[in-house]
């Protein structure tokens, strides 16, 4: 087990060295430091504000998605919610979401996977948001001319990743419903499979599921949707700010097309904080606009930035204020 974890953990710096090197080849430090010096930093401040704006809306969607189990404060969410993203900043193996519910749980006297399954429909919503925005931006922005096989694949990827998540929330509606006839279903799938691994995975969906309870009240089911929308509407804010900051005017359709491609860059193994698959997916969207080479490098470093160091420097405050520890944090694993 140790050894897997440690070939992840190390091909993760290895992907994230590659792409790395492939966006420094292309930077010319001098007009690096000159962007930088021009940049007007007004709008970076902005896209720091509006980045904690959505990690504030995300504890409020958290609010909700738990309410059937304890009315938890904002005091206590908010938190748990910075930690939990500069956990992902610092730690290897994408920790984050299970640092950000040991503390919680730990916070407020809850059961650590009772507090994880609240975070996989916490995800399950943003993908489900991302695709929506992915639609509306591939069937609205017109890409510029020599990217209509690019244009295409996103579009048929966009669909098919729309689609796999409407079948997995599909699932888990009648997972929950009608608990024993799916699982007896899902194992009769699983036939092909080692019998242990069959067993392993029905236990694990059955705990799962029995953590889940979501509230079916309309304003509360309103709440939860109108909040993953705020959210991603405050992820786009921060890229639009920078480029404005950068003297770069691109339609908004433009920064949530770029957006889309740093959601994806992120889902590639990396080392913490996503360094290098990030970078190379924001300087890759911005090329396609035509920004010059070296410009894209230093708007993609600076994007990066907005939303890598500040929340480190929260999360650091809160980790310091709530008494814990990055040993105790990083044990989080051990207790999957």
């Amino acid at each position: 087990m140790r050894n897997k974890i440690d070939l992840k953990f190390w091909s993760g710096f290895v992907i994230s060295g590659f792409f790395m090197v492939l966006l420094f080849r292309k930077i010319d430090f001098y007009q690096l430091w000159t962007a930088l010096l021009r940049v007007d930093y007004r709008y970076i401040v902005l896209a720091v504000v509006c980045t904690f704006i959505g990690y504030f809306l995300r504890a409020v969607r958290w609010h909700y998605l738990l309410i059937p189990e304890k009315r938890i404060p904002l005091s206590s969410l908010y938190p748990a919610t910075i930690i939990g993203y500069m956990a992902n900043n610092l730690l290897p193996a994408r920790l984050g979401e299970f640092v950000r519910a040991y503390v919680l749980a730990q916070r407020e006297g809850l059961q650590t996977p009772t507090v994880f399954a609240s975070l996989v429909i916490d995800r399950l919503f943003d993908g489900f948001t991302v695709m929506l925005i992915l639609l509306f931006t591939l069937f609205t922005l017109k890409l510029p001319q020599g990217m209509t096989d690019a244009e295409t694949a996103l579009k048929t990827g966009g669909v098919v990743t729309f689609v796999l998540y409407a079948g997995i929330i599909i699932f888990l509606v009648l997972l929950k419903r009608q608990t024993v006839r799916t699982l007896r279903w899902t194992g009769v799938l699983l036939k092909p499979l080692p019998q242990k691994v069959s067993d392993r995975v029905i236990r694990l969906l059955g705990s799962f599921i029995s953590g889940i309870r979501l509230s079916s009240k309309g304003g509360h089911v309103s709440a939860v949707l109108v909040s993953s929308l705020s959210i991603w509407v405050f992820c786009i804010i921060p890229v639009y700010s920078v480029l404005l900051g950068f003297d770069i005017k691109l339609p908004i359709a433009a920064s949530m097309f770029i957006l889309v491609l740093l959601v994806f860059a992120v889902m590639v193994p990396a080392s913490p904080g996503y360094i290098g698959t990030y970078h190379y997916a924001c300087f890759k969207g911005l090329s396609a606009f035509g920004i010059p080479e070296s410009t894209a490098v230093t708007v993609a470093l600076v994007i990066h930035a907005t939303g890598f160091f500040p929340v480190i420097i929260a999360g650091l405050y809160y980790v310091w204020k709530n008494k814990l520890s990055f040993n105790e944090l990083q044990g989080t694993e051990k207790n999957r």
